[in-house]
């Protein structure tokens, strides 16, 4: 009997242990954020905003605001996401054997940016993108790190991607771009989905323009210093600052290092009147711009 007692005495204590241990295993996930990424099909990106905005798909037709669009994103994605972090951003396009555009080469230098490129062919048709997603999307969730992928993208061929993502954990989001008529991605991926919705014409539409002569010639305008227009930022923040109030500034203080899409647009904006140059492409000057703004505002707070 006594000997039974230890052995009982003796499990008891295994148990407690074993519990103590699932205690702090549970306290520990507890305590790590969640994480989401956006995966962005830029071939689906450029046909359905193109169209909804400018009327037509042909990239060569219209311009793309690709860094202010991704921080549009972002910010969706942190108010979507409200309690999680952000891993990054990435970027899938198609490009002759692989070496990237110019204009590819400036979004793959934006922070917290990864542009992986898939093939063109002689057709100007993306190949093997669909398989980077589902390779970057799988390895991920497999490695538990995300938690959420907003998917914004629309072709049949991503639905396997979906289903891996989902094996091992990870809850996936349909972002698609509102169709002028009809519908613009699978029906068989939105079946798949964790949740799916949309973003309409007034999202888009500061980042999409149609193509004209430009407003500020480039060619003819010396390049301003990084400096000049980080100080070009700070005049704007002071001027927004006064328009808007300090209530205004505790608002978008969290959100820092991004500005939501609506205000990054109008700094983008005012900044080209006053320097008399389009800093659309221009990834640098566009960062020394925001840097400036927020260094004016942060100092005010």
């Amino acid at each position: 009997m006594e000997a039974m007692n230890d052995d009982l005495a003796a499990l008891a204590g295994r148990i407690d242990r074993t519990n103590e241990l699932l205690e702090r295993m549970l306290a520990e996930v507890a305590k790590t954020p969640s994480t989401h990424a956006i995966f962005v099909d830029a071939g689906y990106l450029y046909a359905a905003a193109g169209r909804l905005v400018a009327g037509t798909e042909d990239r060569r037709a219209f311009d793309l605001d690709a860094e202010g669009l991704i921080d549009a994103l972002i910010d969706r994605a942190r108010t979507v996401f409200a309690d999680s972090r952000l891993l990054r951003v990435y970027w899938y396009d198609g490009a002759r054997r692989r070496i990237h555009t110019a204009e590819q080469q400036s979004i793959a230098e934006l922070p917290d940016v990864k542009v992986r490129l898939g093939n063109l062919n002689a057709n100007n048709q993306q190949k093997g993108v669909d398989s980077l997603i589902r390779t970057d999307l799988e390895s991920l969730a497999r490695h538990r790190a995300i938690s959420d992928a907003a998917l914004l993208g629309g072709d049949e061929d991503l639905v396997p991607a979906v289903e891996a993502a989902q094996g091992y954990g990870a809850r996936v989001h349909l972002w698609g771009i509102e169709a002028p008529e009809g519908r613009n991605q699978a029906e068989p991926l939105l079946w798949e989905v964790d949740s799916e919705r949309t973003l309409d014409l007034d999202f888009f539409k500061p980042y999409v323009s149609r193509r004209t002569a430009a407003a500020y010639d480039v060619t003819g305008t010396a390049r301003p210093a990084r400096e000049d227009v980080r100080f070009v930022g700070a005049q704007i923040a002071a001027k927004w600052l006064a328009a808007r109030g300090r209530d205004a500034l505790v608002e978008l203080l969290p959100g820092h290092p991004y500005l939501p899409g609506s205000v990054d647009q109008e700094l983008l904006v005012e900044a080209e009147g006053l320097l008399q140059y389009s800093l659309r492409g221009q990834a640098d000057l566009r960062r020394a711009l925001r840097d400036g703004f927020w260094e004016h505002l942060q100092t005010q707070y």
